[in-house]
C-alpha cells in the first residue's frame, strides 16, 4: 500500500515534490509552486525485479523507461539512469496501482489511473 514519504528533498525553486512508496511503486509528483496544480508525475513500478519508470509532464508528455542501476565493471554501485524501453504492462500496471493507492490523495490516484490509461491509448493508436 502507497503511503507518503515525510520531508521530501526539494530541490527546484518553483517545483514542490511529494513521494509515495510501498514495496512495488515509487511515485512522484511534482507541483507547481506558482499554480499550486500537479505539473507531473513518475511512477516507478517493479521495484525489486526490473524497475521501469513511467513519466508524464504538462509541457513535456510522456516517456516509459527501464530504470539501469547496472554495477558496471567494478561492481561498484552507480546513479540509475533512465533507458528507452517498448513494453508497457498497462493491464496489470493499472490494476496493481488500483489496489495499492487507496490510501493516498484521491485526486493524485485518479490522475495517475488517467495517464496510465491515456498513455496505453496513444501507444495502441499509434501502433495501428
Amino acid at each position: 500500500m502507497l503511503y507518503e514519504i515525510e520531508n521530501v528533498s526539494q530541490k527546484e525553486e518553483h517545483i514542490f515534490r511529494r513521494w509515495f512508496q510501498d514495496d512495488y511503486f515509487d511515485l512522484i509528483v511534482w507541483y507547481d509552486k506558482k499554480s499550486e496544480g500537479i505539473a507531473g508525475f513518475q511512477l516507478c513500478y517493479n521495484k525489486l525485479s526490473d524497475e521501469h519508470a513511467l513519466t508524464w509532464h504538462t509541457a513535456k508528455g510522456f516517456s516509459h523507461n527501464r530504470i539501469d542501476d547496472y554495477p558496471g565493471i567494478f561492481h561498484h554501485p552507480v546513479t540509475p539512469i533512465l533507458v528507452p524501453d517498448g513494453y508497457f504492462p498497462h493491464d496489470e500496471l493499472l490494476d496493481r496501482f488500483r489496489q495499492n493507492s487507496t490510501a493516498i490523495d484521491e485526486d493524485i490516484s485518479r490522475l495517475v489511473i488517467e495517464k496510465i490509461s491515456e498513455y496505453n491509448n496513444a501507444l495502441s493508436t499509434a501502433m495501428k
